[in-house]
């Protein structure tokens, strides 16, 4: 039986890519509700960092806290290092339920944040329409939202925000309503997509073995008030098999690492 003894974690990512995100002595608290205790940890440019923990530990909030959403009780979060700031930094947000605008036909959801940034006609029919086929959307072009199932709509989310090509990508276990044929072609469509445009993403899940399977590195929050676990840095190669003895290792040292009470 193969065993995974984690390495030490001397430069948070392994990496000597420059820091894109820093948060230092992170403290959020809801009144007398402590969520968040002094969590320090970088994320470097072009990384996909993994969020896992119990349920329940905070890992939303964290991500909320990221966006302004949720305001610091204490400690700072400097991206490109400046305050984090959705006016300033190119941020992308896919949340665990659809956020699709109602009244907008799934192109004109796509299409949205381009617009609003006013990017070009041209190119943003040639970003549409290459998301589209991306997420299997193309025949869907003339749905509203309400039209769609939660899978689906779920999809033009996504396409939304890849479609801005952002910096930054915070994602909330955006696959939760998905089955699971559908769900291993967008995680390695979001991994193609990630190492192409070198994007940077924060990628929130309850899934151990998504998170073995995306991520660079694995940070691993403890119960609330939430604390950092441990950061495990994954090194196998791609694309990564599930039934792998190292993958199975890591998922095992992952879980273990958890504390579910």
């Amino acid at each position: 039986m193969t065993t995974y003894n984690p390495k030490t974690v001397t430069d948070q990512s392994g990496s000597h890519d420059p820091v894109k995100v820093k948060v230092r002595h992170l403290t959020k608290a809801y009144d007398e509700l402590l969520v968040l205790n002094d969590i320090s940890f970088d994320i470097r440019k072009g990384e996909l960092l993994c969020i896992v923990g119990p349920t329940g530990c905070g890992k939303t909030t964290f991500l909320n806290c990221l966006t302004g959403f949720a305001p610091l009780t204490s400690g700072e979060i400097l991206i490109d290092n400046e305050p984090g700031n959705l006016f300033r930094h190119n941020i992308g947000f896919v949340f665990q339920e659809p956020s699709t605008i109602p009244w907008l036909k799934v192109w004109d959801n796509v299409a949205f944040g381009l617009k609003i940034k006013k990017l070009p006609p041209p190119e943003v029919i040639s970003r549409v329409e290459k998301m589209l086929d991306t997420v299997g959307l193309r025949r869907f072009v003339d749905y509203y939202p309400r039209e769609l199932s939660a899978s689906l709509e779920q999809r033009v989310a996504l396409a939304r925000e890849f479609a801005v090509k952002p910096d930054l990508l915070l994602m909330d276990e955006p696959y939760g309503q998905m089955d699971i044929k559908l769900r291993y072609y967008l995680e390695d469509e979001v991994r193609r997509i990630q190492m192409e445009e070198g994007t940077t993403v924060a990628f929130v899940t309850h899934n151990i073995e998504e998170a073995v399977y995306l991520a660079d590195r694995i940070l691993v929050l403890s119960q609330k008030p939430s604390t950092i676990n441990e950061e495990v840095a994954i090194d196998l190669p791609r694309p990564r098999r599930f039934d792998a003895p190292e993958f199975v290792a890591i998922r095992n040292h992952v879980t273990e690492a958890i504390k579910w009470w």
